[in-house]
């Protein structure tokens, strides 16, 4: 191993280097001060102090109280792998009351052609921003009652995460495009997965979350790309008041309205239509 040798690690010191060299070993970059405890044989109280300066110095980042990261630094190929960012995302929230979603979740279903540099959570308590691994980690606040349409994913052999099935996700975009890249994003990705995508299952969900934008949003959409059969816009239709609202909800009020979706198109449809055929 040339943990040893490594440049970054002589400056530690050697308490701090035998704590990182240990965490990197069992591979566990995420740390909780009771493993400090244990492989520092430290009371609670000096390694909460040598954690805060392990932090202080730039070696490690908290993720919350108890809770850090250690930053990564070249330690040489088999080192690189510095813990998953959707694990992070697992852990920073301890498992509980949360799925990947929006952005994360197109990623994860493969519905975006980019990669994806903020991780996106849905939460069912309201979080700050948390920056670590060089990754944005942004925390969606939502009501129990719409944690539904969820799934397990495994992200390595030993790691599992909940995240929003295809399905949900495409809703979770049509409610909120802000944290998908815009509706021409989710469009795109409705239509790459559209094999895929259980079309009755879209719609039950959209009735559920009970917003008419995005059923607007929802029928329009699988209407101008064929997905689906007449019947399923047509049922979608039904719940329609007389309320427009704007297609992409983060452009400007313009453009023609669709009286047939109670919209108003301010993406045109050849627009949406040509990033499909590209």
């Amino acid at each position: 191993m040339h943990y040893k040798n490594n440049k970054k690690l002589k400056t530690l010191g050697p308490q701090a280097a035998h704590l990182v060299t240990t965490l990197y070993e069992q591979n566990r970059p995420m740390f909780r001060l009771k493993q400090v405890q244990k492989i520092l044989q430290m009371d609670e109280v000096s390694s909460r102090s040598f954690v805060r300066k392990l932090v202080d110095r730039g070696i490690a980042t908290r993720l919350k109280p108890g809770f850090f990261v250690l930053v990564p630094f070249e330690l040489g190929k088999e080192c690189e792998y510095i813990g998953n960012p959707f694990v992070v995302a697992r852990e920073i929230l301890d498992g509980k009351g949360y799925y990947l979603s929006h952005g994360t979740a197109m990623e994860i279903h493969g519905m975006v052609t980019q990669p994806q540099l903020v991780v996106y959570v849905t939460t069912l308590k309201p979080r700050r921003p948390v920056n670590a691994l060089g990754t944005e980690f942004r925390f969606i606040h939502s009501q129990k009652k719409f944690f539904f349409g969820i799934n397990d994913h495994w992200v390595t052999k030993e790691e599992k995460v909940r995240v929003s099935n295809l399905e949900r996700t495409a809703i979770d975009g049509f409610k909120q495009p802000e944290y998908c890249g815009g509706l021409t994003e989710i469009a795109k990705g409705v239509w790459i997965r559209q094999q895929d995508i259980n079309v009755s299952r879209l719609t039950e969900y959209a009735v559920k979350m009970g917003m008419g934008a995005v059923i607007r949003r929802l029928g329009y959409i699988l209407e101008l790309y064929k997905i689906g059969t007449p019947e399923d816009w047509e049922s979608l239709r039904s719940y329609l008041t007389e309320t427009y609202v704007r297609l992409d909800p983060l452009l400007p009020s313009e453009g023609k309205y669709l009286r047939k979706w109670r919209l108003q198109l301010n993406v045109s449809p050849e627009e949406l239509l040509s990033v499909v055929r590209t």
